[in-house]
């Protein structure tokens, strides 16, 4: 089958909705809101996720994010700018990573998902 695909997006849940909106927002993501309790994030025009006020814990907990990058320094050194670790009690930022398959980066959000930011070789 030829799948002729113009996004995928996934669901992100949230432990408290208003804080990971504004962290979001602080990532310079753009909101686009649908309802009261659930807005699509978008990173760019093709790239986005929906974000909902709806938490459970074991599903959360184990939701991966990748997003690929070509300017991997420049993304990690304007988050590593924002300071976000200080102001949310989970969001956690890494160094990079070299890997035999490229770079990579990650970042924790507010609810605990699990950011991968990576750029192939």
């Amino acid at each position: 089958m030829n799948y002729h695909s113009n996004s995928i997006r996934t669901f992100i849940g949230t432990k408290n909705y208003k804080e990971s909106r504004e962290f979001y927002k602080l990532m310079e993501f753009d909101e686009i809101v649908l309802n009261d309790d659930m807005c699509y994030v978008r990173v760019n025009e093709s790239t986005g996720f929906y974000l909902q006020d709806y938490y459970v814990k074991d599903w959360v907990d184990n939701s991966m994010i990748f997003l690929e990058l070509t300017n991997l320094d420049e993304v990690h050194r304007g988050v590593a700018q924002k300071r976000l670790q200080d102001k949310y009690e989970l969001v956690r930022l890494s160094e990079i990573k070299t890997l035999d398959w490229g770079r990579e980066f990650f970042l924790h959000d507010p609810s605990g998902v699990l950011w991968h930011f990576g750029e192939f070789k």
